[in-house]
């Protein structure tokens, strides 16, 4: 009888915490918790602003708040010095912050990246459609693995108050101030300086909302061959205003470039060579995507090109998942096979340039201009799709290089 009461006086002990815990628990997320309808942005909006707000286009936002020098340098505290050409008075890196009060200065589009295989690591890209051409615009926020919740096709309206707009080796992007004082960096003494940095992941979610859910159907593409773009974009723009402008309005534009092919070649220092058989580790011509930097991180570039003469970089990251993968047609044997595979590469297009002395010296090649792809087969987005000798039937097939193949 005892035992029984010892057991009934337990279970009246532990009724209230077991209610304390289901009571802890999470209320479950719903679309409504994630998700703002079109219908209710602007009741939200209003109420998040007192002082009224304005969405802005996104080449309307450049034109409005990013300047050519910015306003965030100083003479005692400069932008990296590797960043203005003063011959032409043109600034490579910029920053220029945005109004904290006031009305609320927002911007708004669909992500059309994804962050899996590698190489839009914490950056996205942005995509507006206006009067039936893209404008676009590139973001860069402290979030790992971002697409987990910022998926591809997902509209988002940002709130930009607070933040800044600047260029990063002249590409325009969403950023906060950063000060690069890496004493040991190459070239260190030309990177110490103010630059675009990335905003903060908490704030970036707090400011960020998702209109509708993710729809890759509205994702606009320009499919065009590589003449074809040429003759929309300069491929050697002029050391000028009106050139810049033009290039950095065109940059973060999704595309599809048609009937190309790796031709084996990589920009070395100004030189266009042959990709080697080589280990990516300590070989920076290896006949693969991205080989080692040894850890400084810029982009690393091999050539695509048409059946004429018209060649384009296509731009990777020696962090992505696929970079020691061999390019379509390479393999332990070369190069030689390169040219059999052609199709399409999809991406994102970009005019990279860190160095304000080639500005200077006018010596543009139109190397500066690439794409990017989100991934390949395998690895993210297939935003590559090459076919041996155009025979869809025999596809290309990813394969990672093997250091048994030296």
């Amino acid at each position: 009888m005892r035992k029984s009461i010892y057991i009934v006086y337990a279970m009246l002990l532990a009724m209230p915490i077991v209610a304390l815990i289901t009571s802890c628990e999470p209320k479950a997320l719903t679309e409504n918790d994630l998700f703002i309808a079109e219908s209710d942005l602007d009741a939200a909006l209003s109420a998040e602003n007192p002082e009224g707000y304005k969405i802005f286009r996104l080449e309307e936002f450049l034109d409005t708040f990013m300047t050519e020098a910015g306003n965030f340098a100083s003479d005692t505290c400069p932008y990296r010095e590797r960043s203005y050409d003063s011959k032409h008075g043109l600034y490579l890196y910029s920053v220029d912050t945005l109004p904290t009060n006031g009305r609320g200065i927002y911007i708004r589009g669909r992500i059309v990246t994804d962050d899996y295989a590698g190489n839009f690591y914490k950056a996205m890209v942005i995509q507006q459609v206006v009067n039936g051409k893209q404008q676009t615009l590139r973001i860069s926020a402290d979030l790992g693995s971002s697409h987990g919740m910022f998926q591809t096709g997902q509209e988002i309206i940002i709130r930009c108050n607070g933040l800044a707009v600047g260029r990063y080796a002249n590409q325009p992007q969403l950023c906060v101030p950063s000060y690069n004082n890496n004493i040991y960096a190459m070239n260190a003494s030309q990177k110490v300086g103010w630059c675009p940095g990335r905003i903060q992941g908490s704030v970036f979610r707090s400011i960020t909302k998702m209109v509708g859910t993710p729809d890759q159907t509205a994702i606009v593409y320009d499919t065009l061959t590589l003449a074809t773009l040429y003759t929309e974009i300069k491929k050697q723009p002029s050391a000028n205003a009106t050139d810049m402008n033009a290039v950095r309005k065109m940059d973060g534009r999704l595309i599809v470039l048609k009937d190309v092919h790796f031709n084996g070649k990589y920009d070395d220092n100004g030189t266009m060579t042959n990709c080697v058989v080589g280990h990516p580790d300590t070989v920076g011509g290896a006949n693969v995507f991205a080989p080692s930097t040894q850890n400084i991180g810029y982009p690393q570039s091999r050539q695509l090109q048409d059946q004429g003469s018209n060649t384009l970089m296509c731009s990777n990251s020696e962090y992505a998942k696929f970079a020691y993968y061999y390019l379509p047609g390479a393999d332990k044997t070369g190069i030689a096979n390169c040219a059999n595979y052609e199709g399409t590469v999809t991406g994102i297009l970009g005019w990279y340039l860190d160095k304000a002395q080639t500005l200077a010296d006018e010596k543009l090649d139109g190397n500066e201009w690439s794409v990017t792809p989100r991934g390949i087969p395998g690895f993210g987005v297939p935003d590559i799709k090459m076919y041996y000798q155009g025979d869809i039937n025999e596809p290309w097939v990813p394969k990672e290089f093997d250091p048994n193949d030296l």
